[in-house]
């Protein structure tokens, strides 16, 4: 069976039903359907207060090929297995971007018997986040050539605009374009671009942001542009911050929805981990910690991307690290980092491990099982890891859902029974260029790095109004340790190179762009699209 249809044969349970089994009360959520609800700031507030609060597990993988390496599906196998063995567990994921869905990596609720579901629903609009998220960021860039029409009383300099237009679709046509063309009454002619949504400082913004209020704050902190001089204007000075946070009042609230076997999940923001720090939202991850023993979060992309941005940025917001670590691995992936060679390709598991090792949690690798793997292959890296002082367990979340990772629950379980000790590797008393080199190091396992001029100019602007101590949030390929996909398994000797930087104020970080990295992907030359369709009785194919 496929992915989906393995979905669509599944019995759904009421939502009503899934959240009385979590405890929640009827005011404390809100059905958006049979199948999907969300939260009310009641039961937000009365979860995140709750004084027992759940185990935090990060789930993050070795680099992965294009397809990826079931990351997704092995966080949601490990929470129904979690809950097999007679605990309490929720996963908490982040929301599919259509650009991916139909390009080439398709959809993000996992796979086989381990899946988030209704499965196509979350795939597509789901509970309107994106299209609100969407809205939201053309509303502010509309105002900002609505202001520059208008007289431009605050003296925008054109030319220095930061804020470009967004949609949730993969179009390289619209990276650089030209607005305000025919005439006076079109606007101020410029240069302008898009952004996927899930690279939206907005979505940042909304995945970082912990209240009403706190939208607010980073929404009106958001940089727009600068005047001649080089001083800062704000989306506040815009005046729009107000109504871009009505745009935002329920997308805010976070998604639940159930996993394949019944259990809840959440579901909430999308920022990518390779152009932004791609992690849900940090309202789900306290929800889901007042809900559950086990709180199960996903990182995007490998652990040099999502979960660095996690361990570095979220967790000090969150006020606390994971007390223990799943790193994803596949013989696949193994393989094809060592030309073919398993042996070889161990050097990317290294690699990853002896980076999450910096953090104090302890680190269980999860071979997430394909059909095709052997018993001999599976031994071998569980010798190999064992050999690198960390514990490595096989997982079948596909094929066996919460009964083929319970292996893992057990490992996860006998891993978090004493308290983890968490230090992120980078913290405020570090300089932008100290930021840079320890990623560069104990992340990647390079020597360096260098700044283009453009780089140069804006790392000097920043230092000159005080925001250079932010976060950094690094942009680069998911396909290497280093910022070129060429570069596979565990390069050495080699600098990263920062085109641009760019200030996420209201998300409150530096977005270093590195290598050819673009913040607005293209379609392949057959994108998943093409294998996409609806019948006459409304049966969807082709979704993965």
């Amino acid at each position: 069976m496929t992915n989906l249809t393995i979905a669509q044969s599944a019995s759904l349970q009421p939502i009503s039903r899934i959240a009385e089994n979590a405890g929640l009360s009827e005011e404390e959520y809100e059905s958006q359907g049979r199948y999907k609800a969300k939260l009310t700031w009641e039961g937000v507030d009365r979860l995140r207060k709750n004084p027992k609060q759940g185990k935090l597990i990060l789930a993050t993988a070795i680099s992965p090929t294009p397809s990826g390496e079931g990351k997704t599906t092995v966080t949601v196998g490990l929470a129904q297995a979690l809950n097999k063995i007679g605990k309490s567990a929720v996963p908490a994921i982040r929301e599919p971007a259509l650009g991916p869905v139909f390009g080439i990596k398709g959809g993000a609720c996992g796979g086989g018997y381990s899946q988030v579901l209704p499965m196509e629903d979350i795939n597509l609009f789901f509970t309107g986040d994106f299209p609100a998220i969407q809205s939201a960021h053309n509303l502010l860039s509309a105002m900002l050539d609505s202001h520059i029409h208008f007289g431009n009383d605050l003296g925008i300099d054109v030319r220095r605009t930061t804020w470009p237009r967004t949609m949730d679709m993969n179009d390289r046509a619209l990276r650089q374009i030209v607005v305000g063309l025919g005439g006076l009454s079109n606007g101020y002619s410029r240069e302008d671009g898009f952004v996927i949504t899930a690279a939206s400082e907005i979505m940042a913004i909304m995945a970082l942001a912990e209240s009403r209020h706190d939208l607010r704050l980073k929404l009106g902190d958001i940089l727009v542009g600068t005047t001649s001089k080089g001083v800062p204007i704000r989306c506040r000075d815009l005046g729009v911050d107000g109504a871009m946070a009505v745009l935002l009042k329920d997308a805010l609230r976070p998604n639940l929805v159930q996993t394949i076997e019944g259990g809840p999940a959440f579901v909430h923001c999308g920022p990518f981990a390779n152009i932004a720090h791609g992690c849900s939202s940090l309202v789900a991850t306290q929800c889901a910690l007042g809900m559950s023993d086990y709180v199960i979060t996903e990182a995007g992309f490998a652990s040099d991307l999502g979960a660095e941005k996690f361990l570095n940025i979220v967790a000090p917001r969150l006020g606390r690290g994971p007390d223990a670590i799943v790193l994803v691995a596949t013989v696949r992936a193994l393989r094809h980092h060592g030309g073919g060679e398993l042996c070889l390709g161990m050097d990317n598991l290294e690699r990853h491990l002896a980076h999450l090792q910096n953090y104090g949690p302890p680190v269980i690798v999860a071979i997430n099982r394909f059909t095709d793997d052997t018993t001999e292959e599976h031994n071998y890296i569980k010798l190999c890891v064992s050999e690198l002082g960390a514990k490595a367990v096989i997982a079948d979340p596909w094929n066996g859902g919460g009964v083929g990772c319970v292996g893992l629950a057990e490992a996860v379980v006998a891993a978090t029974e004493k308290p983890a000790s968490f230090a992120p590797i980078t913290n405020s008393s570090h300089s932008f260029e100290e930021r840079l080199q320890i990623a560069v190091e104990k992340v990647y396992g390079g020597v360096g790095f260098e700044l283009d001029e453009k780089a140069e100019r804006k790392l000097t602007w920043a230092r000159k109004h005080g925001l250079d101590h932010l976060p950094i949030c690094i942009a680069k390929t998911q396909y290497s340790l280093s910022d070129s996909p060429e570069m596979i398994n565990a390069p050495s000797g080699f600098k990263i190179h920062v085109r641009d930087i760019r200030p996420s104020l209201g998300a409150g970080f530096l977005v270093a762009i590195c290598g050819e990295m673009m913040l607005m992907p293209g379609l392949a030359k057959e994108p998943a699209a093409l294998k996409i369709d609806i019948d006459d009785e409304g049966c969807i194919t082709g979704l993965f």
